[in-house]
């Protein structure tokens, strides 16, 4: 079912290592970030510790106290990818460009993503890179978006020598420090929009990195799957969950359902999704409104047509359902649709 908010995999001196390299940077002593994280730094010195999402998460919010500056996550995401992984870094260094690069931090996100989840979506004339919440980090998710987004933005800057004409939208109010978007991200920029999503004209994921294609991209490849295969998972237990409800999203889904799906019982499944802030309603929800905004934004689809494919049959029902998801009505996404079909 994939792993969960307490499973301790993790390298410490990984990730964590890059965020307390960096408060150790604005003098921040070690042992006060590490508070109430159950790690000591000799630990991390050592390379053997392993922490879980939710130790993660609290050194996040530690970092987030101590330093009280606005520039912490960008900072941190400047320092993530490639990063110092191993064999999943080498992977990122080496990929034959950005689209691979995307899809191995997509596939091997326990290794280089494992708080935020990165959803890819390429059509005929964009890529469009959206996040999820991988492990219940919902009070921390603006700081991991703001790292993430900004990683991938200085990974595809690095290597191929070039600012690439990004664009964002954010499924939140404008914040005070807007200014450390604009110098980490860019100034294509629009808040208070109907999901958080980066996107990039095609003709720029495909151009060749210089680096691309080596024998030792295929080794780190298979030192990665090797890895995931000893773990026995890919994802979060929240991915396999939206996996599984998109894939089957038309038909009647219930909590009872789809436990025996995973092989266990309704009150186990709805123990560990309380364990990540969240219950199955709102787990199925957001599958439903993910889903409704690509097809609205994205495709270009009507009002029929996206409630078919979300199996309503009343089209009525399904605005009515849309507007509890998103506050919104779909009549207002048309100022927000990336482009409609041909």
């Amino acid at each position: 079912m994939g792993y969960e908010c307490d499973h301790r995999f993790i390298p410490a001196h990984h990730l964590p290592a890059e965020l307390i390299d960096l408060a150790r940077s604005r003098g921040i002593d070690t042992h006060h970030q590490l508070r109430g994280c159950e790690l000591f730094y000799d630990d991390i010195v050592t390379g053997q510790a392993r922490i879980s999402p939710n130790q993660f998460l609290r050194l996040i919010g530690n970092a987030q106290r101590l330093m009280d500056a606005p520039d912490t996550s960008f900072l941190f995401g400047q320092r993530l990818w490639p990063g110092h992984y191993g064999a999943a870094s080498h992977l990122l260094e080496k990929a034959d460009h950005l689209l691979q690069a995307l899809e191995d931090l997509a596939t091997y996100r326990a290794l280089l993503s494992p708080l935020l989840t990165p959803v890819l979506h390429l059509d005929d004339r964009y890529l469009h890179l959206y996040w999820r919440d991988s492990c219940g980090g919902a009070e921390r998710l603006q700081f991991l978006l703001e790292a993430s987004m900004t990683a991938v933005v200085a990974l595809a800057r690095r290597q191929q020598n070039e600012r690439l004409p990004w664009r964002f939208q954010f499924a939140y109010a404008e914040p005070e420090y807007v200014e450390q978007y604009w110098v980490h991200l860019g100034d294509v920029l629009s808040f208070d929009q109907p999901s958080t999503v980066m996107s990039l004209p095609r003709e720029y994921v495909l151009r060749p990195w210089a680096s691309g294609g080596t024998t030792g991209a295929r080794v780190a490849r298979q030192a990665c799957n090797e890895q995931l295969q000893a773990w026995g998972w890919q994802g979060s237990l929240l991915d396999e969950l939206q996996a599984h409800l998109s894939a089957h999203i038309r038909q009647p889904l219930s909590l009872e359902r789809v436990a025996n799906a995973f092989g266990t019982s309704p009150a186990t499944l709805k123990r560990k999704l309380s364990k990540h802030g969240t219950n199955f309603q709102e787990q199925l929800d957001l599958a439903r409104r993910e889903l409704a905004l690509y097809l609205y934004q994205v495709k270009g689809y009507n009002n029929d047509e996206v409630a078919q494919q979300l199996g309503f049959n009343d089209t009525t029902n399904f605005r009515r359902s849309f507007k509890r998801w998103t506050g919104r009505v779909p009549s207002d996404l048309a100022a927000f649709a990336f482009h409609t079909k041909a």
